[in-house]
């Protein structure tokens, strides 16, 4: 089953504007772009057919090109990453039995989260869309509250049901816990990882649907999914030791450089 791996990216972003073209210093000192490492992040998933930038602005575009990756330019129209994938697939012609929207803001997601989603899929053919939870340990639920406390989203949590399905997003805290958990003791919030795998004919329709309430409300783009009543499978994936986070806030450039760091990931 052939893989189609999207990675949009815009620039005039409501929290960070210019995101994807901020450096990001390595192990090693040397300082890539967002994009760039976001893109060879893809390059390392195994499943993959074909990996392209899908983007609306040309500085991003003579970014991603500059290191070697192919560019899908869409319109200025899309209002999240799942309609410029939607748009990149339809300009590439389709045919692909998946297609993975890459955030472009979550450098360290492993490529195994990846081809854990397509495993799903392929598992489950009830599922239209399938994206990674990851298990919180305490510390990471230390930094979601912390920056909650701080007026920030660090990041997304996610509640499922016994069958995997999911049951909501949220970039509050949930569930709610009020034990304070040791830096590495497991805990009860999962996060979302930024990463979807769609089955075409879900992601065709998705930019038809009307953005509904709880969308416009948390701004999360996949709420129109649960909103229009169709399956989303949380697959939880397993960290294997690696930091994650995404790039949402100026304030997680350092946070991310020191994970990095830590990583040994140049």
């Amino acid at each position: 089953m052939s893989v189609l791996i999207v990675i949009p990216a815009r620039y005039a972003s409501s929290r960070y504007p210019g995101k994807p073209l901020v450096a990001l210093k390595g192990a090693d000192g040397e300082a890539r772009t967002l994009i760039r490492r976001s893109w060879e992040a893809a390059m390392l998933v195994n499943s993959a057919d074909r990996i392209v930038v899908a983007t609306d602005d040309y500085r991003i575009r003579v970014e991603a090109e500059g290191f070697g990756a192919e560019v899908v330019m869409t319109s200025d129209r899309c209002r999240n990453g799942t309609e410029r994938c939607a748009e990149a697939h339809a300009a590439l012609g389709g045919g692909y039995d998946f297609v993975v929207n890459l955030q472009g803001d979550a450098p360290l997601t492993p490529h195994w989260f990846v081809e854990a989603l397509v495993e799903g899929m392929r598992a489950d053919p009830g599922a239209d869309i399938a994206t990674p939870v990851l298990r919180c340990d305490g510390r990471a639920l230390s930094g979601f509250l912390a920056d909650r406390r701080a007026g920030r989203v660090g990041g997304t949590t996610a509640v499922f049901g016994a069958d995997r399905r999911a049951l909501y997003f949220s970039k509050e805290v949930i569930p709610y816990t009020a034990i304070t958990y040791a830096n590495d003791a497991p805990t009860p919030v999962f996060h979302h990882v930024g990463v979807y795998a769609y089955r075409p004919a879900a992601l065709a329709a998705y930019p038809g649907w009307p953005a509904g309430p709880l969308e416009e409300l948390e701004g999360l783009e996949q709420l129109r999914f649960l909103e229009a009543g169709r399956a989303v499978l949380c697959v939880e994936v397993d960290a294997r030791g690696r930091q994650f986070w995404e790039l949402n806030n100026p304030e997680d450039v350092p946070r991310i450089e020191s994970m990095l760091a830590e990583m040994g990931i140049a």
